[in-house]
């Protein structure tokens, strides 16, 4: 497999084949796509007139199902440290990806 070093990505379209790299897999994947389905569903609640104190909880279910890939499944460190927007990005796109299909389940 060719391996994507790490380096100082200059747009989204150069980190996303990393990213995809560092979400190799199937457990991870899921964890990922199961946070940030939890957390569309908190915005669309709050949206549709559930309490804003459930915004609160978006960064425990986004990070929290993702980390738990990370750490437990994929065991390497989330790229959200160094790259902070670009992550958050991956994960709406991935999640994206995994619904359209272009990424396996």
């Amino acid at each position: 497999m060719n391996t994507i070093k790490q380096a100082d990505f200059q747009s989204f379209a150069e980190f996303y084949p990393y990213y995809l790299q560092e979400h190799g897999n199937p457990t991870c994947r899921r964890l990922h796509f199961f946070g940030t389905l939890f957390v569309l569903t908190i915005v669309a609640a709050v949206i549709g007139g559930a309490s804003s104190w459930w915004l609160l909880a978006l960064p425990v279910v986004g990070y929290g199902f993702a980390w738990v890939g990370h750490y437990v499944f994929e065991k390497n460190r989330p790229a959200t440290f160094k790259y902070p927007f670009y992550s958050l990005a991956g994960d709406f796109v991935m999640f994206k990806d995994i619904l359209v299909r272009r990424i396996d389940w």
